[in-house]
Order: structure tokens, then C-alpha cells, then sequence
């Protein structure tokens, strides 16, 4: 059953599912919601615990007012976990922003993870590429949503990962429908963030995923992220940049593969 709640200063919408002895936060894409997640859920939530949440500013949590940063993100995570009364170390999955936002949590909460993935993520903007970033952020705000969706899907969600048309349909409907300036906001979070000085600092089990297909971080991007994290493992899957929408098997099975022998 999803659920609202207010923590760290903001209202969330969240959803705990499944039981057992461990536990999975799992963290949407910028543009997506908890619903991004809906199809590797049975799944992940078969043997243990599942929470998931619309991070703020998306979905049906409180929107943005201004430019949050990614530590405020993971604390949000800190705070929901302890709201909900789930206790002890988790594993943490998050795709692009959501990666990032995973690997904020796994920094700033090392003795309450357990465990990281992070897909495709969304660790800060290039200088070269900033000044493009706040312009699309700006023109995003300015015309909507609806009038930026090709371009931002061409890269995205690209017509090679498009296998399932209602699953297509559907999350275009809900990217859509998302509030210009909370988006916007995001994009100016990941301007002001860099975590690559931190890589070397992730002290926990941690898998990289990348998708072939993902033209915004595709596994030449992603791969030297793991490189720099000590122990860290690399996996390219045949997907894009949304891998939970677009290849849910696949990315359920290399999340599993990974957990189940941490015993997670």
C-alpha cells in the first residue's frame, strides 16, 4: 500500500513491500517515480524487504522550491528508513539520478549500507556541459514538459529499447506529467554536484550497471566509475537509460545476482 509521510522537511510518498530478513531501498530515475519499479518488484520483494519512494520533488511527493542538493536526497533516505521503523543496514539501488542519490546515501550513511548499486548514475556535470545543462533546465521550465519529451527520450529511451509498447506509453504518459520546475531543479542539483572525489571513499559491496543503449551514460562513461571504487564490479546490460522500465528481467536479474550471495 503506498503511503505519504512527512520527513527530513518534506512529504514523501512511499511503499514497503514483500518480508524478510533484509532489506532493499530502491530509487527512481530523474523524470520517474516509485511506479519506475513496478516491474522488477515481484521479483526483488520475492525474499526480502522492498522500500521504495518518489524522491522529493517527482511524482506525487512535495514539489521543489529550489535546488536541493544530493545529500539532502540521501538524508531524505535516512529519514524514511528510520520513519518506517526499518532498522539496521540496507542494500541500495538507484538508476542515473537515483544512482547517484544511492551513492550519496552509501557515502554520507556508510554503517547503515550494506550493500550499493548503481545504474547508469547521475554523479555530477561536466564543465564544458554545464552551461548547456542550466540552458535545457531553463527551456524545460519555460515550455514544459510535453515539448521537451522527444529530444529527452531520443537519448533516454531510444527506439532499440522501446520493446514493450505499453510500457512505453505508459511511463511517457507519467515523464509528461511531471512539474517543469521541480525537474528543473534537478537538473541544477546535478550542476552543483560532483562526486567523483568520493568514489574511493565507498567502502561497501558495490555493482555498476550501464546500458549499451543508454546515449546520456553508456558503459564507457560508467565503467571508470567502478574502476575508481575499491572492489567495485561492472556490468553492461543490453539497455537504456531508464533499465527498470525498459529491460525489468534483466536489470531484477543482475540486482539478485549480485545480493544473493552477500546473503542480501
Amino acid at each position: 500500500m503506498k503511503r505519504w509521510i512527512e520527513v527530513n522537511g518534506t512529504a514523501l510518498r512511499y511503499e514497503v513491500t514483500g518480508s524478510g530478513p533484509t532489506t532493499l531501498v530502491l530509487v527512481h530515475e530523474m523524470g520517474g517515480t516509485l511506479d519506475s519499479w513496478d516491474h522488477v518488484l515481484p521479483a526483488l520483494s520475492a525474499t526480502r524487504r522492498v522500500l521504495r519512494f518518489d524522491t522529493r520533488g517527482a511524482g506525487q511527493s512535495e514539489k521543489l522550491s529550489a535546488t536541493p542538493s544530493m545529500a539532502l536526497m540521501s538524508d531524505d533516505i535516512a529519514a524514511l528508513l528510520d520513519a518506517t521503523g526499518i532498522a539496521g543496514r540496507v542494500a541500495i539501488a538507484g538508476c542515473a539520478v537515483g544512482g547517484g542519490i544511492a551513492m550519496t546515501f552509501a557515502l554520507r550513511h556508510a554503517a547503515r549500507t550494506a550493500a550499493l548499486i548503481a545504474m547508469g548514475p547521475a554523479t555530477g556535470v561536466a564543465p564544458e556541459r554545464r552551461a548547456a545543462t542550466l540552458a535545457r533546465a531553463e527551456d524545460t521550465e519555460r515550455r514544459g514538459m510535453a515539448a521537451v519529451v522527444e529530444e529527452s527520450f531520443a537519448a533516454s529511451y531510444p527506439p532499440e529499447v522501446r520493446h514493450d509498447a505499453e510500457h512505453y506509453r505508459e511511463f511517457r504518459a507519467r515523464w509528461i506529467a511531471n512539474d517543469p520546475h521541480s525537474y528543473g531543479c534537478i537538473y541544477r542539483m546535478l550542476v552543483e554536484t560532483n562526486l567523483a572525489p568520493e568514489y574511493g571513499s565507498i567502502a561497501c559491496p558495490t555493482l555498476l550497471l550501464a546500458g549499451i543503449h543508454d546515449k546520456l551514460r553508456p558503459p564507457a562513461l560508467v565503467e571508470p566509475i567502478a574502476q575508481a571504487i575499491p572492489g567495485a564490479r561492472f556490468q553492461a546490460l543490453d539497455s537504456g537509460h531508464f533499465m527498470a522500465v525498459q529491460t525489468p528481467s534483466l536489470v531484477a536479474d543482475a540486482i539478485d545476482g549480485f545480493l544473493v550471495p552477500l546473503n542480501l
